[in-house]
């Protein structure tokens, strides 16, 4: 098994588009104060020595070196050794919605943003608790399965976006049937279910499969996200808010009695999160650990074999390489011929 131990710093790739814009910039702005002078191909030979191919090799190489250097900082891991370990838990599905609603900002900074830090916040505090992550919108899908790995769950939290389900909508009922599912259907106890949701446009199946899957044992907790006053959508296209065929702004609003009563049919609690984020995480981890626990063994690798080296010394001979490498082509010396 592959991952990275510091899966955080990949989001630096993101620079890399920002050095290719400023290569592109810089050379745009070089043809231009050339063709300024006169003919490129004769402005080129005046300037003595340069070579546009020294410019992009350099650039190439510090580009490279860039990201080798991330992935060293991240520190790619094999996993060595696996061993069977026994632990005593609870098993934990959390029901993200990533509908364009969650993009409100009536929470700082959005609404899904604040719902991945609850999320990221509540798996540091897990012990021994497998947790599962599905995201829903107009659909509903499995994201992660059961998993003690928390880095890897991490991983896939840091994925989470509108734009991974096209379909718009919250079918919560959905979400909760499919979280079912993830569960051992063996088991009637021992499992939990976190659904975080702003519940606009709610599906009347919700509470209909809230206690079947309490039949079913598992406990379904919920988190309203948002205000009920509302607050408008950010619009992409436009770069203002979104409206309807009217031309009235759309107002998102906190439907929080529909979440009440789904965390009421499933002997759950409710939390209303807005900037509490460690008050919600704290009771719902006295929830979990108030609940009866199980034994499970399940394979995990307990060694890691490091490849940062690799990767930085790869960083680091390019840069050497980038750094002897001149500005400009040498000039040939011409041997006058005899006399």
């Amino acid at each position: 098994m592959l991952r990275f131990q510091h899966s955080e710093y990949l989001w630096a790739l993101t620079l890399l588009l920002v050095l290719q814009l400023a290569f592109i910039g810089v050379s745009w702005w070089k043809r231009r104060s050339i063709r300024k002078l006169g003919d490129p191909a004769l402005v080129e030979k005046l300037f003595s020595g340069y070579s546009r191919r020294l410019f992009v090799l350099k650039f190439l190489l510090i580009f490279i070196a860039f990201f080798f250097g991330v992935i060293g900082l991240a520190n790619l891991q094999k996993g060595s050794r696996m061993e069977k370990i026994t632990r005593k838990g609870v098993d934990v599905m959390i029901a993200l919605d990533v509908s364009k609603s969650m993009l409100a900002s009536d929470v700082q900074p959005d609404r899904l943003t604040r719902a991945k830090q609850l999320i990221s916040k509540l798996i540091d505090k897990l012990d021994n608790d497998r947790v599962g992550l599905v995201v829903f919108a107009g659909n509903a899908y499995l994201q992660m399965p059961l998993t003690v790995d928390y880095s890897a769950a991490k991983m896939y939290l840091s994925t989470v976006s509108p734009d991974m389900i096209p379909t718009q909508g919250t079918a919560i009922g959905q979400a909760i049937q499919t979280s079912d599912d993830a569960f051992n259907k063996k088991e009637r106890k021992h499992k939990s279910l976190i659904i975080i949701s702003d519940g606009e446009d709610h599906d009347e199946t919700a509470l209909q499969r809230t206690k079947a899957a309490f039949d079913n044992g598992v406990v379904v907790n919920t988190i309203g996200i948002g205000s009920p006053t509302g607050s408008p959508l950010p619009d992409p296209e436009t770069g203002g808010y979104k409206k309807d065929r009217s031309g009235n702004t759309v107002i998102s609003k906190l439907n929080e009695q529909e979440l009440k009563s789904i965390a009421s049919a499933g002997k759950g609690l409710y939390e209303h999160l807005d900037n509490n984020t460690d008050d919600v995480v704290n009771t719902l981890v006295t929830k979990i650990d108030s609940m009866e626990q199980k034994e499970f063994g399940e394979n995990v690798f307990t060694d890691y074999n490091s490849y940062f080296q690799y990767f930085l010394a790869i960083c680091l001979a390019l840069v050497l390489i980038e750094f002897f490498i001149p500005e400009v082509r040498r000039p040939r010396h011409v041997v006058a011929p005899e006399a």
